[in-house]
């Protein structure tokens, strides 16, 4: 940015949101921000247990290791979605950030764009004694050691963006045995409150929503960030 101009980022904090109201939300969103009826914004929420595959669908039902009867009967939904990336699982005590933003005025493509809702859960994990880095080529997302701690499934359409990122804060990890995460066999997955050192106590989920939040706007050169309950 140059002059020193204002940009502000509005977060909407949802709280708890199931997924099928969140994607129709995230499209009527993505139409506004199209329009300019709104500006660049993020939703900060979480799902109930909710299992969800990307638009390589046959390699992401492949993943699946549980038939859909079987998931639901552990009490979670099944959705194919439109989105990048594979299976993943999305639940209570996970942070989801979902941006609706216009890359161009921020100078962004799709790579830096994925490149810095990575480094927004790195500097996140940091804040908590937790060091954390990008995936090896092939492997979006971010890792401690060989262990995921935040997915990365995004969907740009015409240079805006929806989908986004999800981050462990401290979810039932029984859930990801049912399916091989994002696709990628032979590594774990973990969580925040698994990976803090020890002494160290955690805030509040929602104080680490919105440290996400907050992450993500510096990285990506917004000045102010509006949150909206």
């Amino acid at each position: 940015m140059s002059g020193g101009a204002r940009r502000v980022l509005e977060a909407w904090r949802l709280g708890v949101v199931k997924y099928g109201d969140a994607l129709r939300l995230q499209e009527r969103l993505v139409a506004d921000r199209k329009a300019g009826r709104v500006g660049d914004l993020v939703l900060s929420l979480q799902h109930p247990p909710t299992y969800t595959l990307g638009k390589q669908r046959e390699k992401a039902e492949r993943n699946l290791l549980a038939p859909e009867h079987e998931l639901r009967a552990l009490g979670a939904d099944l959705h194919r979605t439109e989105r990048g990336g594979d299976v993943t699982f999305h639940g209570p005590r996970q942070a989801v950030l979902y941006p609706i933003l216009s890359l161009r005025p921020l100078g962004l493509g799709a790579r830096r764009y994925v490149e810095g809702l990575e480094s927004a859960m790195i500097e996140v994990a940091a804040l908590h004694g937790v060091s954390a880095r990008p995936g090896d080529p092939g492997e979006t997302g971010v890792w401690v050691g060989d262990r995921k701690i935040g997915a990365i499934g995004v969907r740009i359409s015409s240079g805006f963006t929806w989908h986004g990122l999800a981050f462990n804060i401290d979810p039932d990890l029984g859930y990801f045995d049912h399916i091989v995460p994002c696709g990628i066999a032979g590594k774990g997955v973990t969580s925040l409150r698994r990976e803090v050192p020890d002494g160290v106590e955690l805030p509040p989920d929602e104080v680490i929503h919105d440290q996400l939040v907050r992450c993500l706007a510096t990285t990506f050169g917004f000045t102010d960030v509006e949150l909206k309950n």
